[in-house]
């Protein structure tokens, strides 16, 4: 057969001879040669096509699946090592992984980017394009499952054995477009064309059991035992991506659950004529792992939440209790084996679940099972917001999970009892401990509660939220347990979050001190030795500069706004939500835009207001603020008084691959939640890393990232979280703000007038009413702090080499956090667990 390969100088997008390559060449070789070979044989064995028809997706796939190959042989050697060494095995439970495009972060971490780079550019093929043709995982929604990818990223790179569980959503959240500057959500279909990083594993099924009753009966032996007769089977389908770790041989797997019918298809029904009915099992089924987060509004949205929190937790204690037996007679190590880490209170339900498995299906005693239950689970808390601490009626799970509805009483029975022995006569503590809590004559589960108690660790996610923790959300457990707290304060990949995303920085850091900072982040303190060398400040700058040309092109390019890329960038990209206070820099955009009315000659440093983020599908206040930024973009970009010295744009959409570009082009991070609310946060780790500096309150890790960088290279504003305390306690009126303030007043009354809404008045209501009248986040307490404080910014600007100067500091103290600093914490005081060397034959 005639050899179909391109040659190595050829640029035409024609197919060319090229001479054979011989048999003995590497099948996964990192070479040139190897590499362009193993490209071109997938672009015609797997993709059925050559370089005359191929699409730019076809090459896509063509080199994904040529880097999983070089990824396999680690793989599978790491899954062995790990099933004959017998070590710990951290197992990460989440309902989330926001784990951003594949291809470049593999081709990072096993070290071969440039050369890939260099292969595919000449082959006379766009690079750049290639990486942009694969979707965004539609895994996770924000924080927690970029948290989450981090942390696999984190593990895989210290060469720690680990697993991740998740579910395999078919579509994500939702793609976010603006329509008339309101937030529209399509379909995040991001599997409508397969996925190469992942490998099925049918012949590991197992079955979920839902709904239905239970029975008792009696063992062989004489035992009470239940028998959970379902009303449905549903199938769960393990599917493993491979998790590389950066320049070792450590590829661990995230399993992600497929959901499917035990009986696809009912022959009778089809053969009557109820064609829909034929396969209504089937599409039942797949709802479970059809889509992230259903909205909950609904009876029906809220119990396939549930079903989709036990699907996963059930299908992977089952596997690991699978994986267990394979090498050891009994359960009794079980937590020996495994330390399983609970991220947040989405799989708390594993609690309930475990038990069921070691005392339904593997006949330990209770007391057995709930010893290694306990030792077992570690809880990370993500929130101090009491709506967002899940609570579920006991009548769905009654309805959904009748056999974990017995466990929970049971558990909360037991563990009530030993309360009343360690305090007596203390009824108001016990019903704040208590599992289950009345609620208008309504029976609720209290998942953070059974987390706290089904675990011998909970742990908050920065230094004052674990203080906050234990002083409010979970007080009562603090008392009774103090031991059980940790802090463990977020981390970021820097291999994704500034090797990837900021490449021409990574260049000069790399340049000045070696790549090991890659591995120890600490190492970066070193450059502080260039921040007088006119030549380095100079050149950060311009990167930065050219950083920003590059997210302005792409605004000109899918927003058709022109930006000043001399302004200061000022950014807030996240999740919408009014207590991360998206508002609050739009009255300061008002504020701005009303001095330049009053005075078209003002003098105001140009300023680029850049916003990202997506509002949940049914928090309407939430889809008001992304109308009010629109809406104030549309008058304020377009007037002629304001001369282009202010812009606003939003960018819709925000993800993982949108972050890579908008983070190191940031001068300023927006970080001004009000103090308390936020538990930690990641983005402004990202911000901070990539050289922004950052305007914030005491909040979250903005207080660490504070101390780190130097107070003297933070803009801090606004109320403490003691003082917000204080204030609502002595009965906060926001009213005072409005009436004694003038500026703030003249903000107000803009948007009430109905001037960013065609004169309809009624459009921002809401808002105007919220703040006026609750103001529950604060924001006019805030006001006149953040407003002087971003005058402060402006004034810092205008010095741009001290600006520079600052940027470098505040990048180059962010080593504590490094999600690899997080990791080893986790490993040495949570889980108990070591590397495990992969050794690759020669």
């Amino acid at each position: 057969m005639e050899n179909i390969y391109l040659s190595e100088t050829e640029n035409s997008l024609a197919p060319t001879i090229e001479p054979t390559i011989k048999v003995e060449d590497d099948r996964t070789g990192m070479s040139p040669k190897a590499l362009k070979r193993a490209f071109f044989d997938n672009l015609f064995f797997l993709q059925g096509t050559n370089r005359a028809d191929a699409s730019l997706y076809d090459y896509y796939v063509a080199l994904a699946y040529t880097i999983r190959d070089r990824l396999l042989l680690r793989f599978l050697k790491t899954v062995d090592t790990y099933k004959t060494e017998q070590g710990k095995l951290v197992c990460y439970l989440s309902a989330e992984f926001l784990m951003g495009r594949h291809l470049g972060n593999n081709l990072v971490n096993l070290g071969i980017y440039d050369e890939v780079r260099q292969v595919i550019e000449e082959l006379g093929l766009d690079f750049d394009e290639i990486l942009e043709q694969e979707p965004d995982p539609g895994l996770g929604n924000g924080g927690l499952g970029r948290l989450a990818a981090c942390f696999l990223d984190s593990l895989a790179s210290l060469e720690i054995p680990a697993i991740g569980y998740g579910i395999r959503y078919e579509f994500g959240i939702f793609h976010q477009m603006l329509k008339n500057g309101w937030q529209a959500e399509i379909p995040d279909n991001w599997l409508r064309f397969g996925n190469p990083w992942e490998l099925p594993r049918p012949d590991e099924t197992v079955e979920i059991k839902l709904g239905g009753f239970t029975e008792l009966y009696h063992d062989d032996k004489g035992n009470t035992k239940v028998n959970w007769v379902p009303e449905r089977i549903v199938l769960a389908i393990p599917h493993d991506t491979p998790v590389p770790g950066y320049k070792t041989n450590t590829v661990n797997p995230l399993r992600l659950w497929k959901a499917e019918a035990s009986e696809a298809f009912n022959f009778d029904a089809f053969n009557s004529g109820q064609y829909d009915q034929a396969v209504a099992e089937k599409m039942d089924a797949e709802t479970i792992s059809k889509v992230l987060y259903p909205n909950d509004n609904t009876p029906a949205g809220r119990e396939l939440r549930l079903a989709q929190q036990y699907f996963f937790v059930c299908a992977s204690l089952q596997d690991l209790i699978r994986l267990h037996l394979k090498t050891n007679k009994s359960l009794d190590n079980f937590y020996e084996r495994f330390s399983i880490q609970l991220n947040d209170t989405h799989p708390a339900v594993a609690i309930a679940e475990l038990m069921r498995l070691l005392v339904d299906e593997n006949g330990l005693t209770w007391e057995q099972a709930w010893s290694i239950t306990q030792k077992t689970f570690a809880y990370t808390n993500h929130t101090l917001m009491p709506e967002a601490l899940e609570r579920w009626p006991a009548s769905l799970f009654g309805k959904l999970l009748p056999r974990h509805l017995e466990i929970i009483y049971l558990i909360n029975h037991h563990f009530l009892e030993d309360v009343r022995i360690w305090f007596p006569d203390q009824e108001e503590l016990v019903s704040k401990l208590s599992i289950i809590e009345e609620v208008r004559g309504e029976k609720l589960i209290r998942m953070a509660n059974l987390a706290c108690v089904g675990s011998h660790s909970i742990n908050g996610v920065a230094a004052l939220h674990t203080e906050l923790l234990k002083k409010d959300t979970l007080r009562e457990f603090a008392l009774l347990w103090p031991k059980k707290f940790f802090n463990k304060t977020n981390g970021v990949t820097p291999r994704r979050w500034i090797l990837l995303s900021n490449p021409k920085l990574s260049q000069l850091i790399s340049e000045k001190i070696g790549d090991n900072w890659l591995k120890d982040l600490s190492e970066m303190r070193q450059l502080e030795a260039y921040i007088d060398d006119p030549e380095f400040c100079t050149r950060w700058r311009n990167i930065k500069q050219e950083n920003k040309q590059n997210l302005a092109a792409y605004i000109l390019k899918t927003r058709n706004i022109e930006v000043d890329v001399n302004s200061i960038f000022d950014v807030q990209v996240k999740r919408i939500h009014e207590y991360k206070r998206q508002h609050l820099a739009v009255l300061h955009i008002i504020a701005l835009y009303n001095r330049i009315k009053q005075n078209p000659n003002v003098e105001i440093v140009p300023k680029t207001f850049i916003f990202g983020g997506k509002a949940a599908p049914g928090y309407f206040m939430a889809k008001l603020i992304i109308k009010l930024v629109n809406s104030v973009a549309e008058i304020v970009n377009k007037d002629p008084d304001v001369a282009g010295r202010i812009k606003v744009v939003f960018l819709p959409n925000f993800n993982v691959s949108l972050g890579q570009r908008i983070y190191p082009a940031a001068d300023l991070s927006e970080q001004v939640s009000t103090a308390g609310k936020e538990a930690s946060g990641t983005g402004n780790m990202k911000f901070a890393m990539n050289g922004a500096l950052t305007i914030g309150t005491l909040d979250g890790a903005n207080i660490e990232i504070r101390e780190e960088a130097g107070a003297e290279n933070f803009f801090l504003f606004g109320l403490t979280a003691e003082e917000v305390y204080a204030k609502k306690a002595e009965g906060y009126n926001p009213m005072d703000y409005y009436t004694h303030n003038r500026e703030l007043k003249g903000v107000i009354d803009r948007i009430k007038s109905g001037y960013f809404s065609y004169g309809d008045p009624d459009l921002f209501k809401p808002i105007v009413d919220s703040l006026l009248n609750n103001d529950q986040y604060m924001l006019l307490a805030d006001f006149q702090s953040y407003i002087d404080c971003q005058e402060k910014v402006s004034q810092a600007y205008k010095d741009q080499e001290q600006w520079t100067r600052m940027s470098i500091l505040n990048s180059t103290r962010m080593a504590k956090f490094s999600s690899d600093r997080t990791i080893r914490e986790y490993c040495n005081e949570i889980w108990k667990v070591s590397p495990v060397k992969i050794q690759l034959e020669d």
